[in-house]
Formats: C-alpha cells, structure tokens, sequence
C-alpha cells in the first residue's frame, strides 16, 4: 500500500516538481557554474547504496560530507531559498519511482556516516526505504546525534501508519523541520 501511494502521489507531484525544478536550475546556473542538479551516494533499504538527486544549493566543489559538518558559508544565495521552500529535494521524487525512497521513512545518509550506519544497523532501521522527509526532520533531529537520530528512526518505523505518514507531510508541506543544519556552523 506504502508503495502505490508512493508511486501515485510522485506521479501527481511531477509535473509541478518538474517546473518548480526547472526554474531553480534556471537560477542556480546563472549564479554559479556548474551543474544545478547535485548527486550523491546515499545508503538505501537492505543497506544497498543509490545515487540520490538533490538541487545543488552549495557553491560548486564543497566536499561531500553531511550539511551539519559544512556551514552555512557554503550555501549558495538560490540555495537558501531553495532549502528554505524545501524545492532542492523535490529531485528526489525521481528517487521515489525508481524504488529507492518513499515520501516518508528515515532520510538516507552518507556512506561515510558510519556511526549513524552502526547505529541504524543495530536497530534495524535499513529494512524500510529511505524517505524525503520523517519524523527526525520535522522535529529537526540531523545526521550530527547518529544515536537519537536511529532511535528516532526506528520509533517511527514500529509505530507507522498512513495517518501519521500523511501528518508528517503536511507538516513538512507547512514549514516543519525548517531548520537547517549547514547554517549552524
């Protein structure tokens, strides 16, 4: 059920996706050069790695570590809007047909994060699919506490549902988890 909800809910968001995305490509390139879409590895369901699509909101060649380890100097003017309005992860419905994430579970992390990898392991958390937004981002827990970040993680997949599934988007759609962890440092 999570599954078809996943597919049909990406399939109704994409074509407004699709131009919101076009037009943040528009203005990341005339900011800075470089591509405007942003790849990276990510660790998935079953601990199998993805490729996952992101709008690039940092200046090109800013190493590929957590954005709680970057700073906030990084982060390109378009990115903080983008990041703001949450648009640079609207990519990840690409992610989200292809059957490596869900609108909601655990957000996928770094195959360099290996305590929060542990971590996650330990509580069985890879055995759902990675999600664009959960209950750690709307409470703004980030990759930087791996041990609450993982209890977070496997308290909501004990207890999910449709219903909180739906919360958690709305919320996300409201302005929740609005914090962002690349402005910390």
């Amino acid at each position: 059920m999570k599954r078809f909800f996943d597919v049909f809910l990406a399939l109704v968001l994409l074509p407004v996706a699709l131009l919101l995305c076009g037009i943040a490509c528009i203005a990341i390139r005339l900011e800075t050069p470089g591509s405007p879409l942003f790849l990276q590895t990510r660790v998935g369901r079953n601990m199998k790695k993805f490729t996952l699509w992101k709008l690039r909101s940092m200046a090109t060649g800013t190493k590929s570590v957590g954005s709680h380890e970057i700073g906030g100097a990084h982060v390109t003017k378009i990115g903080r809007i983008i990041r703001r309005l949450k648009i640079d992860e609207l990519p990840q419905i690409i992610n989200v047909l292809l059957g490596d994430m869900s609108f909601v579970g655990p957000r996928p992390c770094l195959v360099t994060q290996t305590e929060l990898i542990a971590e996650r392991e330990r509580r069985d958390v890879f055995k759902v699919r990675p999600g664009i937004t959960g209950p750690a981002q709307v409470l703004g827990i980030d990759m930087s506490t791996p041990k609450l970040l993982a209890e977070t993680d496997a308290t909501y997949i004990k207890t999910q549902s449709f219903g909180k599934d739906m919360k958690l988007i709305a919320q996300t759609a409201l302005g929740a988890g609005q914090g962002d962890a690349a402005k910390s440092l």
